[in-house]
């Protein structure tokens, strides 16, 4: 938890002032009783009407003070509370975005959303509680058992006497719960997955009628959870009956002693209505204590599942040390091969080469490795062996930011945010609104974004359900090639396209972008038949590459996908 001193340090003006200002309206609060015991001790016999009404005034005004300090600071305490969350949730969501596709594939996209929203919360209320409970209550405890120890040492002996039990429970208590909280999150984590594949698959849900299937898969996560919680709660429960219990035994005990000490005149009426209100002051920290202590170990819990992403060194770093090789081709795969979990090759033994401008095609079974062989040439992943070079360059020696701007990228399952349809093209991009329409033109979606109301001003809903797969494609194959791309990737991004659509895309394609290297993943021959280069794969391995004439001749596997696809003729 040392990660809290960063984003307190921004607000330590704030919390140095509450904390002030908290500790005046502590100490003026605790000295209430005192004030009290002077006067039904001395002032009220004195008989004096100016000195009774000064001390009382005096005694409105302490609590005044005490009332209006405590709210200011509570205040404060609120406000560091609140800035030091956004700006871990700033930090988290944008360490996240750069976290490698190795690193979320180990913390998982539904932990992820966890630790951004309820751990923050966590941590979030821990801090404001200790801001405002953390001055407070070890003063009114500290400062309550001295001024008792002063008072009547006999009686506050009594009540001392139970601190140490609850000690015991604190320390129980801390022990046992953060193990427990960090098991109820990682439920909080497999409730989330399974509303987000819900949320997400809501129509197919609706249209095979799972309901009842999902209700119950989401009552089996749900049952967990409270399963959990309920574990973390029966420790947690411990501490509030207990310490009630504790404080109450004591008051008892002090009652009956006070009785005892009074009757003997040992002791007087006044300084025991005095111990009593500083014993329910004491009881009160106590109570605070353990709820701090409660929170603390959710708090610990979750700033621990904070920490792992914040230091996650996921990111793939470049090497830009790497020399460059003097070659033809634009883009190399050179022997590479890749593991997902390290058992058995994804990617096997990979090679092939492309000049700047020529157009790849990618085509195999599901399960054969063309997605995979896209995220390795985008840097999702890093190779297992083998190297891919760009211009001569290994990937890995690229900047970040100047590799990106090489690539425009659209695939199947894409998204769309709810904004403009310009705006999703554009996705946070310095691009004209010329070369909107342009690459809209080219994706041929121009007609039919016109055509509709609003145009490009027409708002998308969230995931673009509000427009067909097949416009939606477009949209996002415009988003790709709006920043006119060295390196174009459509994986699987035509598949909801007629075939007359998809062919007049492949021929705006070839004749708008030139320059651009065209990589297509497809299930469709038709989409790849005119590359320069195709490759076919098979579990991972190339069983064919060529033009498409060349595989029909020697490759069975792809003359038989042609054949079911077109009936061996060409299809323009």
């Amino acid at each position: 938890m040392k990660f809290f001193q960063k984003y307190l340090f921004g607000v330590k003006r704030e919390i140095y002032s509450g904390l002030a200002i908290k500790f005046f309206a502590s100490i003026t609060e605790l000295l209430l009783p005192a004030i009290l015991t002077y006067i039904l001790g001395d002032v009220i016999h004195s008989l004096k009407i100016s000195k009774i009404l000064f001390y009382g005034v005096l005694m409105v005004i302490c609590a005044l003070a005490a009332c209006f300090g405590h709210i200011i600071a509570n205040r404060k305490a609120a406000v560091v509370a609140r800035f030091f969350a956004e700006d871990m949730r700033r930090d988290l969501f944008r360490k996240t975005l750069k976290l490698s596709a190795t690193e979320a594939d180990r913390f998982t996209i539904p932990s992820l959303e966890s630790r951004i929203t309820s751990d923050t919360y966590n941590v979030q209320n821990f801090i404001g509680m200790v801001l405002r409970m953390g001055v407070r209550a070890p003063i009114m405890l500290v400062g309550g058992l001295v001024i008792s120890l002063i008072m009547d040492y006999r009686l506050a002996l009594v009540m001392l006497a139970t601190t140490p039990i609850i000690f015991v429970i604190i320390v129980f208590v801390r022990y046992r719960g953060v193990p427990l909280y960090s098991v109820v999150q990682k439920s909080t984590d497999d409730m989330i997955r399974v509303v987000r594949e819900d949320t997400q698959g809501i129509r197919v849900i609706k249209a095979l009628s799972k309901n009842e299937y999902e209700n119950c898969r989401f009552d089996k996560v749900n049952r967990a959870l409270s399963k959990e919680e309920r574990r973390a709660g029966v420790v947690m429960g411990i501490v509030n009956p207990t310490m009630t219990l504790l404080m109450n035994l004591g008051i008892a005990a002090v009652v009956l002693l006070s009785a005892c000490l009074v009757a003997d005149e040992k002791s007087s009426a006044p300084t025991v209505i005095a111990l009593m209100q500083y014993f329910t002051q004491i009881s009160m920290a106590m109570m605070a204590l353990s709820r701090m202590f409660v929170m603390y170990s959710k708090c610990s819990a979750s700033a621990k599942r904070i920490d792992e992403v914040l230091t996650s060194d996921g990111a793939i770093k470049p090497n830009e040390s790497l020399e460059k090789t003097d070659t033809d081709s634009y883009i190399e795969f050179k022997n590479v091969s890749f593991s997902y979990f390290g058992k058995h090759n994804n990617l096997e033994n990979i090679s092939f080469s492309l000049r700047r401008g020529e157009k790849l095609g990618v085509i195999g079974s599901t399960g054969s490795g063309k997605s995979t062989l896209l995220k390795l040439l985008l840097r999702f992943y890093e190779v297992d062996e083998g190297e891919i070079l760009i211009d001569g360059k290994n990937i890995m020696s690229y900047p970040k930011e100047k590799f990106s701007d090489m690539f425009g990228v659209a695939q199947q399952n894409d998204f769309l945010y709810a904004d403009t349809i310009e705006e999703n093209i554009k996705f946070g991009r310095d691009i004209s609104e010329e070369a909107v329409i342009r690459a809209a033109k080219i994706a041929k979606a121009h007609d039919f974004i016109t055509e509709g109301e609003g145009g490009y001003s027409r708002i998308l809903s969230q995931k673009g359900t509000n427009v067909s797969g097949g416009q939606k494609q477009r949209i996002l194959i415009a988003r790709a090639v709006a920043n006119d791309p060295d390196i174009l990737i459509l994986d699987d991004s035509s598949s909801a396209l007629d075939y007359k659509t998809d062919s007049e895309l492949r021929h705006a394609l070839a004749s708008e972008l030139k320059n651009s290297t065209i990589i297509t993943v497809a299930q469709r021959v038709s989409s790849v038949k005119d590359c320069d280069l195709i490759i076919v794969l098979e579990e991972g391995k190339i069983i064919g590459k060529g033009r498409h004439e060349e595989l029909l001749e020697i490759c069975q596997e792809y003359k038989e996908i042609s054949d079911s696809q077109m009936g061996g003729a060409i299809i323009d």
